[in-house]
């Protein structure tokens, strides 16, 4: 089990490494490929449609295939797709190639979580989030060491495709040992069993919430993310190079803090957790929105980002705890569609809103964000505690 598990952790960050490499290398990619600067956009939505559909389909396909030849698959398909950016000459030659690349990412992504929510402690969901943030900063770091050289974005995206298939190797070697889990597990014992639909996972009580609550989340995460050096520029006066230098603060706060709660994970429950992450993103939304220095502004960042770290793994954690372990994959596919639907759409309709009226109502947007991940986890924690008082009471009466 350890090493699956080294091997999980190994495949979370090579599912990070393209995520931040488009925006790092478009802006001498698009000379070569005769593109303009926006149509990166296009690319990126691209990708986040495939994910989204593969997020929808990982249900079905894990069942047949199991998750190991799924992730393995899938991270070929990555790995060919980042082979083939080295070989494009035109804008829409990268167009095609990124529908690969997001069908791969929304597999492992779905398998990946469901796998370590059934079989490992929530401790390990959370460092597997924050070896993601691991491997989301390596990707611009390997693609920054060959800008600089001629034709080095090309080389930049065969160095990743060259780590990728390298993992693609160890995880085709490695199909035995989840087949091992599967068989030892006695979690599994109704594996064979039609899955839960997608639409049957609607049907149960309370999916809907955590769907609108990873809508939110990943909303809040991704437009803070985007818009945060923009707010601090424009209202607060912050130069653009500090401003840039807190926003990185700021995904630093979530991958450390997922570091974190992984080592407090074994003395505080889930609920606990993401409770606590809520209440730090709420004190940092108000120390944006209050009209104070600049420097609490910064602080409030930070605090948004600690909050961030542990409500996503966390809450996956749940998933099969409070819906079921059978329906859990199902759960967690359309958590992760939904997620990406916040990630993509979200983000550029605040930039529209703020452009039209004021960056001034970055913190608010953030706060309604917030409020919404509070009301749903606070009814799925009491929708959890209810039937499992329920529970209790049907057991005493047997």
């Amino acid at each position: 089990m350890l090493l699956l598990l080294i091997i999980i952790y190994l495949a979370f960050i090579s599912l990070g490494l393209p995520d931040a490499v488009l925006g790092s290398a478009w802006p001498v990619m698009r000379h070569d490929l005769n593109a303009s600067l926006a149509f990166a956009g296009a690319i990126a939505l691209v990708v986040s449609a495939g994910t989204v559909i593969s997020s929808l389909l990982s249900t079905q396909i894990i069942h047949r295939f199991g998750p190991g030849k799924v992730v393995a698959i899938s991270v070929l398909m990555t790995a060919l797709a980042l082979l083939g950016f080295t070989f494009a000459t035109e804008a829409w030659m990268i167009v095609l190639l990124a529908i690969p690349l997001g069908l791969g990412a929304g597999s492992v992504d779905a398998a990946l979580n469901n796998f370590v929510a059934l079989h490992y402690q929530s401790k390990h969901m959370n460092y597997l989030h924050s070896f993601w943030g691991v491997g989301a900063t390596a990707g611009p770091l390997i693609m920054a060491m060959f800008l600089s050289q001629q034709a080095g974005w090309r080389d930049g995206y065969a160095s990743l495709s060259y780590i990728q298939f390298a993992l693609v190797a160890v995880l085709f070697l490695s199909l035995p040992l989840w087949q091992r889990v599967k068989h030892t597990d006695q979690s599994d014992d109704n594996a064979d069993a039609s899955p839960v639909s997608n639409r049957q996972a609607l049907s149960i009580k309370g999916v809907k919430l955590q769907l609108l609550m990873f809508c939110a989340y990943c909303s809040l995460e991704a437009g803070t993310g985007l818009w945060a050096a923009s707010y601090l520029t424009v209202e607060k006066g912050i130069a653009a190079t500090d401003a840039a230098f807190w926003t990185a603060m700021y995904f630093l706060g979530i991958t450390g803090g997922r570091f974190m709660c992984g080592f407090i994970a074994d003395h505080f429950k889930g609920e606990t957790l993401i409770r606590a992450g809520l209440l730090t993103i709420l004190v940092g939304v108000i120390a944006l929105l209050l009209p104070l220095p600049a420097t609490m502004a910064q602080v409030g960042l930070i605090l948004i980002g600690f909050g961030c770290a542990p409500i996503y793994p966390n809450t996956i954690h749940l998933t099969p705890q409070r819906f079921g372990k059978q329906a859990s994959q199902a759960v967690i596919g359309l958590s992760m569609a939904c997620a990406y639907v916040g990630t993509t759409l979200l983000p550029p309709l605040m930039g529209a809103t703020m452009t039209t009226f004021s960056f001034a109502l970055f913190p608010l947007l953030l706060l309604s964000f917030c409020m919404i991940m509070l009301v749903t986890t606070e009814r799925l924690n009491r929708g959890a505690n209810q039937e499992a008082a329920s529970l209790s009471t049907a057991t005493e009466q047997l």
